[in-house]
């Protein structure tokens, strides 16, 4: 692929084999040690964020790629930057059209990049509306209901339980319930 380039450095995405961007983040910054390249690829970043799985009742904490199958370059375009990271192994193409590469625009990069290092946690939750589950923890440790309402964003659940003749809505942490 032949790249119009100029002497301006931007953020490029490039696609990878899925499974393989850590591998090739290595790979690429070794490459620009080796070819001197220092000086027009600035930097590689895989986007991860931290992530909470709950299933079961069990809160699993950990660190998700965002966007699998690719990685973000710092870069000056020549045609040797280009070269050095179009060749690195597992490279399978820049992200844009047929023959160019599109630049990232720097308003995407500065939200990936908060998003990545930032503190802010995203749940998954492995329940759905109207599962019924069991409070496994707290003031209602042991009562049934089912799930009314699931609250990715803050990690919490609302079960509607069955007191005093009808459903009340009790909100609690997602790992406060589990599926029966």
């Amino acid at each position: 692929m032949k790249q119009t380039h100029g002497e301006e450095r931007q953020w490029y995405a490039i696609h990878t084999y899925s499974g393989y961007e850590d591998a090739v983040a290595r790979n690429l910054k070794q490459r620009i040690e080796s070819f001197g390249m220092k000086e027009k690829i600035f930097n590689v970043v895989v986007p991860t964020e931290n992530k909470i799985k709950i299933k079961n009742g069990r809160k699993t904490e950990m660190r998700e790629k965002t966007f699998p199958g690719y990685v973000l370059v710092d870069m000056i375009a020549s045609d040797d930057a280009w070269s050095v990271v179009r060749n690195t192994p597992q490279v399978t193409g820049f992200v844009g059209t047929a023959n160019q590469a599109v630049p990232l625009s720097p308003d995407e990069v500065e939200k990936i990049l908060k998003r990545a290092g930032g503190d802010t946690v995203r749940h998954t939750i492995d329940l759905s509306e109207g599962d019924a589950v069991i409070i496994i923890d707290g003031p209602f440790k042991d009562l049934e209901g089912k799930v009314g309402e699931i609250d990715e964003e803050r990690g919490k659940v609302k079960v509607l339980v069955p007191m005093f003749g009808r459903e009340t809505p009790v909100e609690l942490e997602a790992d406060q319930v589990q599926r029966v």
